[in-house]
């Protein structure tokens, strides 16, 4: 089994080091592994084209069409086992460096959902489509490391993005006040466990279980949720709607007609691109039509970007 770390950090920082602990860990299981750091590679924001999109529709294997590195570190991806995130915490969320490669590498020409029809819409046209590897099973553990208490969100913003290709997840950890996290054993401790229980857990997938915080989400362990008017609350990782209510901890309850939505499952994704396909239709046709054209040459004619 091979296990990739990838962090989001200082070169050589805490972010890094961290990394290296849990890979100790995973290698006393018996595990091969890899450190990558996202500052040594050349990584484009997506910019919204959609042309993995239509390769998928089109019976192509979806892949992007940007020249950087990021097919490199996906080829080191697809060759691991379990993949361990070891990012620091921003505003209380993901960095920007995770979110550029959150948006290429965990969009659309990577879910789950969408690859499934590209592979039945590829069957069709007899095209190879999407590559295996795509729907291959791996694990995954995410690592916050916070300089304060401001690190509500990183959680929700790591579990988004893996859900994406519905990797298993294994430890979901968040540090808090982590500056000197170096130098405090038992925050090290845990990270070398974290590595020793992705490793373990990516030697036996089918047995693989969730070992993280609990959280409230009974389906997703999340503990971010939007509040809708009307007292129904909605989990912002997997979707699923219900109530919440509290005995001193929270509890999450919901119609079990709502896993046929959630956004981590199958059945969701699916739903999920039905939406969007007849909405994408809608605008195809919208395009089309005179008044379409003239509203699109009023606002690009109004105001040329300014650029340095």
């Amino acid at each position: 089994m091979k296990i990739l770390a990838i962090s989001g950090g200082t070169k050589n920082g805490t972010n890094d080091s961290m990394a290296r602990e849990a890979l100790m860990g995973a290698a006393e299981m018996g595990a091969e592994v890899e450190l990558v750091n996202l500052f040594d590679l050349n990584l484009k924001p997506c910019t919204g084209c959609i042309a993995c999109v239509g390769s998928l529709m089109s019976g192509g294997p979806g892949d992007c069409i940007m020249k950087d590195d990021l097919a490199w570190l996906e080829g080191k991806i697809q060759s691991a086992d379990g993949i361990l995130w070891v990012m620091p915490i921003f505003e209380k969320g993901a960095p920007a460096i995770f979110k550029i490669l959150q948006d290429r590498l965990f969009g659309p020409s990577h879910d789950i959902g969408t690859n499934t029809v590209g592979k039945m819409i590829a069957e069709k046209m007899g095209k190879p489509g999407p590559a295996p590897t795509k729907f291959a099973k791996k694990v995954t553990s995410l690592i916050g490391i916070g300089g304060s208490d401001w690190m509500t969100r990183f959680s929700s913003d790591l579990n988004i993005a893996v859900m994406v290709p519905m990797w298993k997840v294994i430890d979901d950890q968040v540090f808090s006040w982590s500056k000197s996290l170096i130098m405090e054993d038992d925050k090290v401790a845990r990270c070398h466990e974290i590595g020793a229980n992705l490793a373990k857990a990516a030697a036996d997938m089918d047995n693989a279980k969730y070992l993280g915080d609990e959280g409230v989400c009974p389906n997703c362990h999340s503990r971010n949720f939007y509040l809708h008017n009307g007292g129904v609350a909605e989990c912002v990782v997997c979707g699923i709607k219900g109530t919440l209510s509290t005995d001193g901890n929270f509890k999450f309850e919901f119609d079990p007609e709502q896993m046929e939505h959630a956004h981590n499952l199958v059945p969701g994704k699916l739903l999920h691109m039905q939406d969007i396909g007849e909405n994408e239709g809608k605008l195809a046709a919208l395009k089309q039509t005179p008044e379409f054209k003239a509203r699109k040459e009023k606002y690009a004619a109004f105001l040329p970007h300014s650029k340095p």
